[in-house]
């Protein structure tokens, strides 16, 4: 107990002892100030989810608002609600946060150009997040691949392919890139070229292509459909069809039409041709007359 109360009453600085300094009221003080601290750690905490939670609740008001980019600004707004609650929290234990602020700015700059690539990614994802080129449940093309976008990160964005099977894209590749968007209009045309041959009736050819489509009820009447003679190939008189369908059920609708055409031509007898070629052999009548001349070699 004496060696204890020797330490506290120790000189540290200008004859000012531990004992004056561990105080009642300095306790007292402390412990108001990690109390203050956790409390205000609390509050910051439900007041950042508070503020998430009434972001992303905008986006189911309206079918119109995309989820991604509400879920995306409610988790920023929860950051910076973090970030001053801790500002402040070192405020009440008296720590200069000017300084911490420019060293965290010091900090974020080397690692932002240690980072070019991913960062790149980042503010890509911003970007998509921001201006929505594309959203979730759209089927697009991008980069090469393509597929229904199922999330859209940061970093990535998320697709499955016809296949289902999982593909990855940076962002920099999605917004760097020509971005071609199937599921942003309701229509779409489908389009085919048949051949039908020299000697088939132009006319018999295009009712029948004309019944056997527009006898579909996906094809739609407005726009009116396109059916006319577009090409005289080699072999065939081709008929460029252009036919208006829901986007939803365009490939389907494209592939039932190529085999109902192909069945209603044959059984109207509309000859559908295909390459041939013929092949013409001559020979010298000098080389000919030689070779009848010659006798032929007997075995011996």
């Amino acid at each position: 107990m004496d060696s204890i109360n020797e330490v506290l009453n120790t000189d540290i600085y200008n004859g000012t002892s531990l004992s004056d300094v561990f105080t009642l009221d300095f306790l007292a003080s402390m412990l108001g100030n990690v109390v203050a601290a956790i409390l205000l750690l609390l509050v910051g905490l439900f007041i950042g989810r508070w503020v998430k939670g009434r972001i992303t609740a905008m986006s189911a008001r309206s079918a119109r608002l995309d989820d991604t980019l509400f879920n995306f600004l409610g988790n920023i707004a929860r950051y910076v609600v973090l970030i001053f609650t801790t500002l402040i929290v070192l405020n009440t234990f008296g720590v200069q946060t000017t300084s911490i602020i420019a060293a965290l700015g010091a900090a974020g700059l080397a690692v932002g150009l240690a980072l070019q690539g991913t960062l790149s990614n980042v503010a890509a994802g911003v970007m998509i997040i921001v201006f929505r080129p594309i959203k979730l449940g759209d089927f697009i093309t991008v980069a090469g691949v393509s597929g229904t976008v199922k999330d859209i990160t940061l970093n990535t964005t998320e697709l499955a392919s016809l296949s289902n099977t999982q593909i990855i894209v940076p962002n920099s590749e999605v917004w760097g890139n020509v971005i071609e968007n199937y599921s942003i209009y309701k229509t779409r045309r489908a389009e085919w070229t048949f051949g039908v041959g020299y000697g088939a009736n132009l006319a018999t050819a295009e009712r029948v292509i004309r019944e056997t489509i527009m006898a579909d009820e996906r094809s739609m009447t407005d726009p009116a459909p396109f059916i006319q003679v577009n090409a005289l190939n080699d072999s065939s008189v081709d008929f460029l069809v252009r036919v208006w369908v829901a986007s939803g059920d365009f490939f389907q609708f494209q592939a039932d039409m190529k085999r109902r055409v192909k069945e209603a031509l044959d059984e109207n007898g509309v000859d559908i041709p295909f390459p041939t070629r013929t092949l013409h052999i001559t020979r010298d009548e000098e080389e000919e007359a030689t070779a009848l001349a010659e006798p032929k070699s007997q075995l011996v």
